[in-house]
């Protein structure tokens, strides 16, 4: 991906986060615990594996993700969210809350209608109580 002259903060941050993929990893990292290659793969979007590779290295070497042993063999690598990322949660929910009543409820699943109401009637209960699950989360990956 090429470098961006930082003269414009909002083109700086289309660069890092503008693409389609950058903000569902994200999501999938923070919201849905995620954190591993073949976890992103199975996400509902379907990412090709060759996008989500350059994602990947992408969020890492941008300091929103980082690898839990990068030492590890590939198939066991694990990505877990840096406080960057958490930097990036209230614009996730600015678009979730952008987009929602346009999507129809018949087509969610009760997880994401239990997840809409929990967002649209206190969300900033719901952004701070997922960080805690998520730090908790890390910690339980680290200890193992």
């Amino acid at each position: 991906m090429k470098t961006i002259e930082r003269t414009c903060a909002i083109a700086y941050s289309i660069h890092l986060l503008g693409d389609k993929w950058s903000l569902l990893i994200l999501r999938d990292v923070i919201l849905h615990k995620k954190s591993k290659f073949k976890e992103f793969l199975n996400s509902k979007e379907k990412i090709a594996t060759n996008i989500l590779t350059n994602r990947l290295k992408f969020l890492v070497k941008e300091g929103f993700l980082e690898l839990l042993d990068p030492e590890g063999f590939k198939k066991n690598k694990q990505y877990l969210a840096t406080e960057r990322a958490f930097s990036a949660l209230p614009i996730i929910m600015e678009l979730y809350l952008f987009s929602i009543d346009s999507i129809e409820e018949s087509v969610l699943n009760a997880s994401q209608i239990k997840i809409k109401k929990q967002i649209t009637t206190n969300r900033k209960g719901f952004e701070s109580q997922r960080e805690k699950e998520y730090l908790e989360f890390v910690e339980s990956l680290k200890n193992n």
